[in-house]
């Protein structure tokens, strides 16, 4: 990945749209509760403001994922991610890199 940008200077994963549909099923298993409390604020309230800590416990939700994906499984993260990066996020073209990914790091934990 680091040589499509999708890791920072100290090594963390940025949330590109490759790095995001790569961790797309890890995503919405992971942070599914704060997900819903977003959606659920958000159709209680139309106005943004009221569910600004509601979205951030998502986003942090989701950096912490990203973090810990990339700890534990970064090959085969950055092969999948670099892959959906080359690829334009097709999921089809990249089916080896995603079944490798999701060997060393199981969606349904």
């Amino acid at each position: 990945m680091a040589a499509n940008g999708a890791v920072d200077a100290g090594g963390e994963p940025i949330p590109t749209s490759a790095v995001l549909m790569s961790a797309s099923k890890h995503i919405s298993t992971r942070c599914r509760s704060e997900n819903m409390a977003f959606i659920a604020c958000k159709k209680k309230d139309a106005n943004p403001e009221k569910c600004l800590e509601k979205g951030a416990d998502v986003t942090r939700c989701v950096f912490s994922l990203l973090k810990d994906l990339h700890q534990r499984c970064t090959k085969e993260m950055d092969a999948y991610a670099g892959c959906m990066y080359y690829r334009t996020n097709e999921f089809d073209l990249c089916r080896e890199q995603q079944k490798a990914f999701e060997k060393v790091c199981p969606w349904s934990e």
